[in-house]
């Protein structure tokens, strides 16, 4: 992880570090699009991020859920967007819930 402090990080882009502190591996690196902040799914994870750290935390954005959650979820907002050119395919929204947050 010492690399990661070094890499910048384009324009219209965000460096988020996703885990959970019971994990073994720690914390993940990911670099999302500033566009996913709007996204209701991602909204509910920034709610579950300001009541376990708050809003005063230095570095990246850490995100409390697992890797694979956050995988899962940034999968969800990448099918939506690829669908929106297709209204008569439904969205999941509500449906959706990070177990681990």
């Amino acid at each position: 992880m010492q690399g990661d402090k070094k890499m910048k990080v384009k324009k219209g882009w965000l460096a988020v570090r996703v885990g959970l502190e019971e994990d073994e591996g720690g914390f993940k690196r990911f670099v999302i699009p500033i566009s996913y902040l709007y996204h209701p799914l991602f909204k509910r994870l920034l709610d579950a991020a300001h009541e376990t750290y708050g809003y005063h935390t230095t570095g990246p954005l850490k995100l409390p859920c697992s890797v694979d959650d956050f995988l899962h979820l940034r999968w969800l907002i990448e099918r939506e967007s690829q669908q929106s050119s297709h209204p008569h395919l439904q969205n999941h929204h509500s449906s959706f819930s990070l177990h681990s947050c």
